[in-house]
């Protein structure tokens, strides 16, 4: 059971996302809460609007018309991908449909889409969609031909999505109007097991997130590589020259291994000085100690090797 966003926190929820809001005049206190319960809320449907050129397709979604009194949605958005809010409360927008449907939207129990509805608006087993989802009317004509620009599918997605963050849902509590009632066929012109594909991409990053944004970011096979031409300053013998899966987190394994490699040969080094030092005025031949410095440094180095080699590749 999820209460109602308020309407600062849809507001900040869409915001958040990314999505170009715009707050329609009296859109906080339009609703038809007095017709009917406004919750608990369970989902969001989307919608298309029926509308071409010319039409003030926004004061529609808010005002309604003489069969239906709007508000019409929770808002409207239009091609350009601005969502106009336009409702906050109980929307004309669902109707009777499938209570099957709800209880798959509730569970997040179907595969990739929900089951067929059998029901619609005044039928003897319709439920009350009105109450329980979130609305998007979105600015097409519907005729599968009318197209959606980019902006405006992603201005769905992200819309949904916010509301699906903000309440904790996952992406199959977005569903479209034509799967909650048997008499509908909106949204036409794109597949709502797509939208909900890309609803779940987005849920799976942080809010507002951009594709592509990453895509300057170096990989953890770039920083490895960076970070692992230590070798070319401080040779570590037997060091493995690849990591055969590059995830983050055996990359950092191998990084540490060699950096204990590092800290080892320097350990040695110090060692060998400090020695060398104390051995100052004795009368010794100067190549032996060189060679007995180099010999206890290339020992150390190849100990800890053989030590971890073993273990180099875990992930």
């Amino acid at each position: 059971m999820a209460t109602p966003l308020t309407a600062d926190r849809l507001v900040a929820a869409l915001r958040a996302e990314g999505v170009t809001v715009r707050e329609v005049p009296g859109w906080r206190t339009n609703n038809r809460n007095h017709r009917g319960a406004w919750g608990p809320v369970h989902g969001v449907q989307i919608h298309h609007t029926v509308t071409g050129p010319g039409t003030d397709v926004v004061g529609l979604i808010f005002r309604g018309h003489s069969a239906l009194p709007g508000p019409l949605a929770t808002g409207c958005i239009t091609k350009d991908g601005v969502v106009h809010l336009t409702g906050n409360g109980r929307a004309n927008h669902a109707g009777g449909g499938d209570g099957a449907v709800l209880q798959a939207v509730i569970d997040e129990s179907y595969g990739d889409r929900p089951p067929a509805p059998r029901e619609h608006d005044g039928s003897d087993g319709a439920v009350d969609g009105n109450a329980r989802f979130y609305g998007w009317e979105c600015e097409n004509k519907g005729d599968g031909k009318d197209p959606w620009p980019r902006v405006q599918y992603d201005a769905t997605v992200r819309a949904t999505a916010a509301i699906c963050r903000a309440h904790g849902w996952g992406p199959k509590s977005g569903i479209g109007h034509l799967e909650w009632s048997d008499w509908k066929v909106d949204p036409r012109g794109f597949d709502m097991k797509d939208f909900r594909a890309a609803v779940a991409e987005r849920l799976e990053h942080e809010p507002g997130w951009n594709p592509g944004e990453e895509d300057d970011m170096p990989t953890a096979k770039e920083v490895a590589e960076a970070v692992l031409k230590l070798d070319g300053v401080i040779v570590v013998p037997g060091a493995p020259a690849t990591n055969p899966t590059w995830t983050l987190s055996s990359v950092q394994t191998e990084i540490l291994k060699r950096l204990d490699k590092a800290n080892t040969a320097l350990a040695a080094q110090s060692a060998a000085i400090t020695k060398l030092a104390g051995m100052v005025g004795e009368d010794v031949d100067t190549a032996t100690v060189v060679a007995a410095v180099e010999k206890a440094i290339a020992d150390a180095v190849v100990k800890v090797s053989v030590e971890v080699t073993d273990g180099s590749q875990e992930g």
